[in-house]
């Protein structure tokens, strides 16, 4: 009886920890390596959620604003390379380098943020195949 009800719990166990699992996906399931993309603009908001943070930036476009939704890594790796929510507070006017959505909508997966001043952060998270990600391994060979 016991063994039984430990291979039920170990079960619903794995099933509840299964779905955050599938949740997290490569880079080119939702980016295309092929449509880089250069945006100019000011923070709107940001997410600090889990599996990637999110950074929302205006940008004006031919006169008319449009918001442009940039992923970056975990809060996590993000804070182990300079960034937190209190670093790029609402106004913040920020460059990011990065790759456009396959579908072609406002969001992009985000390589690098510039600050006004020049400073430089990469905000790529590791192990999903990103273009910027693949120069590094080559170079290192």
């Amino acid at each position: 009886m016991r063994r039984n009800l430990f291979i039920v719990l170990a079960g619903a166990g794995l099933l509840l920890v299964g779905g955050p699992v599938q949740a997290h996906h490569a880079f080119s399931a939702e980016f295309d390596a092929n449509r880089p993309i250069e945006l100019d603009g000011a923070v709107v908001k940001t997410e600090w959620i889990n599996p990637h943070a999110w950074i929302h930036v205006e940008v004006k476009k031919d006169g008319k604003a449009e918001v442009w939704m940039v992923e970056g890594g975990t809060p996590n790796t993000l804070a182990r390379r300079g960034i937190n929510r209190n670093s790029l507070p609402i106004g913040t006017v920020i460059h990011v380098s990065g790759y456009q959505a396959k579908d072609g909508s406002n969001r992009a997966n985000g390589r690098d943020l510039t600050y006004p001043d020049g400073k430089k952060l990469f905000l790529g998270s590791s192990g999903t195949g990103a273009p910027y990600e693949k120069d590094i391994k080559d170079k290192d060979r």
